[in-house]
């Protein structure tokens, strides 16, 4: 009788007990999808476990996710709870992402950057079926209006970090009312929009006592005033960006320096200071920005 242990098939392993919950899991997605050629065995196995994985991130397959594979990865799942979709951005519409949200009621994290063909009808359809997101990025999504703005405050309440750079559309008043609607805000992105001012920041301010990191680059019509209501309503403020907020100056930005908050811009040398209170007579009026 022969001693030689018989060798195991990695499929003999409980697929659903073991290689999905802990061996899958850990391939990146790229090597997963080049695991389905292997057999057909294999490609079952893959499909089980796309159908039961919790996150999508298109950024981990190395070229853009073309359309027909999108729908194929994700066509039976139930059960995501992070969707990111970056690199999907040339041609993502409402038609191959509505069905994708509308399956998937557990998503509290959703990454939709640069996603220029979608609508606002899909961020309403996002604030319908994701009551639990807490994590929104819908960066250079020009399409994103008050409106559609307004319906996801409604209803996503649970939002602890929101992305809306470049979001044009967006004005005081709209932004107002997320962060009166949605206080658990700790993280909030409202750069590269001239709309934005300081009723926007001081009610930020005032209603999101546990915001920790605030983006207002390029927020043009932001001014001393707001940052200095910030550093009056959010004591747990860990970074704050004002790169090219030309209204905003070392006389307001110095009690957030001074508590340890970290800034994207630099004072101004002693030196260069002296002079400039010599040539104005009054350096708090002067943008000391570098």
């Amino acid at each position: 009788m022969s001693l030689t242990p018989s060798r195991g098939c990695l499929l003999d392993l409980p697929w659903e007990d073991i290689l999905v919950p802990h061996i899958l899991c850990h391939l990146p997605l790229q090597q997963l999808l080049g695991l389905q050629r292997v057999s057909k065995a294999f490609q079952a196995l893959v499909q089980l476990y796309l159908a039961n994985m919790r996150c999508f991130d298109s950024s981990q397959i190395s070229l853009a996710v073309p359309r027909a594979a999108f729908l194929n990865l994700l066509k039976d799942n139930k059960v995501l709870q992070q969707l990111a979709l970056q690199n999907c951005s040339d041609w993502l519409t409402d038609r191959e992402l509505l069905p994708v949200i509308m399956r998937n009621h557990h998503l509290h994290h959703i990454q939709l950057k640069g996603c220029a063909q979608l609508s606002c009808h899909a961020l309403m359809v996002i604030s319908l079926n994701c009551p639990n997101l807490r994590q929104l990025s819908l960066a250079h999504c020009e399409w994103v209006d008050s409106l559609s703005l307004r319906s996801l405050a409604d209803r996503c309440k649970a939002l602890e970090a929101v992305d809306l750079t470049a979001c044009r559309q967006l004005k005081d008043e709209a932004i107002c009312y997320l962060v009166q609607k949605c206080s658990r805000l700790k993280s909030l992105s409202l750069a590269v929009n001239a709309n934005v001012g300081d009723v926007a920041v001081e009610e930020t301010a005032k209603c999101c006592p546990e915001l920790e990191h605030l983006d207002l680059t390029g927020c043009l019509r932001v001014k001393n005033d707001s940052i200095r209501v910030l550093a009056e309503y959010c004591p747990k403020l860990r970074s704050l960006k004002v790169k090219h907020c030309h209204n905003v100056a070392e006389s307001s930005l110095s009690v957030l320096r001074n508590r340890g908050v970290e800034l994207d811009v630099e004072p101004l040398p002693q030196t260069a200071l002296v002079l400039l209170q010599d040539m104005a007579g009054f350096a708090p009026f002067i943008n000391l920005q570098i």
